[in-house]
């Protein structure tokens, strides 16, 4: 290695102050995913937060809990967590401690499905009521999207409360505010439909809503499609105007990804091509905002890592597969040799199976059990699609709709 390149590797691990005055110790954070490790009450179980503590041991730097539901009648499945008035902040508290171990920021990522809402377990409802192939919902009232803001602000404040260090605002993926900032989903003919102004217009009320709530000093982040990658949906073009007029609204991250797991469309994580997704798109955000940027999707050598961070493209990497893969991988990355995880090859999975794949290993790894690496998705999504149904029940018990 030349000292230019040891030189640019240690711009990966260089502190990260956010505008809050909050510091991350180094340019990596663990990307939020729905790890399915919530006990069907909406509480974490000790498998997860094992899990989040093996992140923290592992050296990142910012580790974010997928999916924690503010309203448990709009969950994406019976694991997610939910953070009400009413739940169990003990444990709540433990997950927080054991995540936040080795000066590592958890966040908490604020969900709501919307449309997309899990119908065992939800009441699916979006922007516009939608039939369409996989996906049925009804459009939510004028009364219910004025209701948003204040609902995340309460949340928000909730995960300050019992110990997250941070929050991020889900608005991608095909989840709620994705949902109102693409046309596909959002077909309104009043003032939160039609044009981009309009769409974005209850996500930023939502941010200076949780912003208020929490105060100046504590981390606000969004997540953010770069694209929808659907004919039709939310655009590059209409995501930089975004970015750019949430500019000075108190955010201190803008975490940049894509895709959709509307039914049917490949999710940004399955996408086939090679190298990191977004990294272009990040440099271009650059030029509409002063808030740092986190670029998720498609990381998977320490060479791409390095290369985002030091060209200025992005502030952090946000990295989800790579570790599931090896959870002590940004240790591994600070050291001379580095080393970069094996990502298994899938012959012909079934849709989902992947991502069940690595949601069953994540289980493995909070049970600090050895993972079967074997790439058998439809043995995966068989085991996550049972887990899920016997959830079911205990979800419905718990949270009455």
């Amino acid at each position: 290695m030349t000292d230019l390149d040891d030189q640019d590797t240690q711009a990966l691990f260089r502190p990260l102050t956010l505008p809050c005055g909050a510091v991350l110790k180094t340019r990596i954070a663990k990307a939020a995913m729905s790890d399915s490790l919530g006990d069907g009450r909406g509480a974490p179980t000790n498998a997860q937060m094992r899990l989040y503590e093996r992140w923290a041991e592992g050296g990142v730097a910012l580790s974010i809990v997928g999916e924690v539901q503010g309203d448990p009648r709009f969950a994406e499945k019976p694991g997610n967590l939910v953070l009400a008035p009413d739940m169990d902040d003990a444990r709540l508290a433990e997950l927080a401690r054991r995540g936040g171990a080795n000066r590592t920021a958890l966040f908490a990522q604020l969900g709501h499905a919307g449309a997309m809402a899990h119908p065992p377990i939800s009441t699916p409802k979006g922007p516009s009521a939608l039939d369409l192939p996989g996906l049925t919902c009804e459009a939510l009232t004028p009364a219910e999207i004025d209701a948003l803001p204040a609902g995340f602000a309460r949340t928000a404040a909730l995960a300050r409360r019992v110990g997250f260090a941070g929050v991020q605002i889900h608005a991608a993926h095909g989840f709620l505010f994705s949902q109102f900032l693409s046309p596909l989903f959002n077909r309104r003919t009043d003032r939160w439909g039609g044009s981009l102004a309009n769409r974005m217009r209850v996500l930023q009320e939502t941010v200076a809503a949780v912003r208020a709530a929490v105060g100046p000093a504590f981390p606000v982040a969004l997540k953010l499609n770069a694209t929808d990658q659907l004919d039709g949906g939310l655009t590059e073009a209409e995501a930089l105007d975004i970015i750019a007029a949430l500019d000075g609204a108190g955010l201190d991250l803008i975490d940049i990804s894509g895709g959709t797991y509307f039914p049917g469309a490949p999710s940004a994580s399955d996408r086939r091509t090679s190298g990191p997704h977004f990294v272009d798109f990040a440099r271009r955000a650059r030029a509409k905002t002063n808030i740092p940027l986190i670029v998720t999707g498609g990381f998977k050598r320490r060479a791409e890592a390095v290369a985002a961070v030091a060209s200025g493209s992005a502030d952090m990497v946000g990295l989800a597969r790579a570790l599931v893969l090896d959870p002590g991988l940004p240790n591994r990355w600070r050291t001379p040799a580095g080393g970069d995880p094996a990502f298994p090859r899938f012959a012909s999975p079934p849709e989902g199976g992947v991502t069940a794949w690595y949601t069953m290993r994540l289980t493995a790894l909070g049970e600090d059990r050895a993972p079967d690496d074997t790439p058998d998705a439809h043995a995966a999504l068989a085991a996550y699609e049972a887990r899920d149904a016997e959830r079911v029940a205990i979800w419905n018990a718990r949270f009455a709709r």
